[in-house]
């Protein structure tokens, strides 16, 4: 049983270490403050293709998240919902991408009442254009990062650390204090 227990701790060490790897050295890196943000073109829960480009003179919090209609997946995105108006009212573009097909985007979104798109990068290009893929060798899924877009399509900021619960407001706060609203 020892041996067992030492040969899963190295096999996690391992994994995570190519994970951290992968992330570093070709599965891109993050993009920088200022410089433009990465271009997407995704389908949605009804199979309509989103592209930043469209949002051009808006602010875009384009937030990627690991799997539809898990605990903390839910919880962030209920935040978000909950904070919609907040985002309305500051005229604020709000989009998650995970990599889940549009079907079980779409499941996701009504139960739980999503009024923003949900996009699908099943096959994680675009995650990857920002930084946000966790590659686990035969699959892999989005990490948990939010960007802030400028109007212009420049990265104003990047939430590498995002915890669930407090998320929503911290986006809503650094977005009052970018935009002066």
């Amino acid at each position: 049983m020892k041996y067992l227990i030492t040969l899963v701790i190295i096999a996690l060490l391992v994994w995570l270490w190519r994970s951290q790897a992968s992330a570093k050295a070709g599965d891109g890196s993050l993009p920088s403050v200022g410089a433009p943000a990465p271009g997407f073109d995704l389908p949605d829960t009804r199979g309509v293709e989103h592209k930043l480009a469209d949002y051009r003179g808006h602010w875009v919090v384009l937030y990627f998240y690991p799997k539809a209609d898990t605990p903390g997946c839910t919880r962030q995105a209920c935040k978000f919902r909950d904070d919609w108006q907040n985002f309305q009212q500051m005229g604020v573009v709000l989009i998650g991408i995970s990599a889940d097909k549009p079907a079980a985007n779409a499941s996701f979104s009504q139960k739980f009442h999503l009024p923003f798109p949900l996009l699908s990068d099943a096959d994680g290009d675009f995650a990857r254009q920002y930084g946000a893929w966790m590659n686990l060798g035969i699959t892999g899924f989005p990490r948990r990062y939010t960007y802030l877009i400028d109007p212009d399509g420049r990265v104003a900021k990047v939430y590498t650390d995002v915890s669930v619960s407090g998320h929503s407001a911290e986006v809503l706060a650094d977005l009052k204090r970018l935009t002066g609203y």
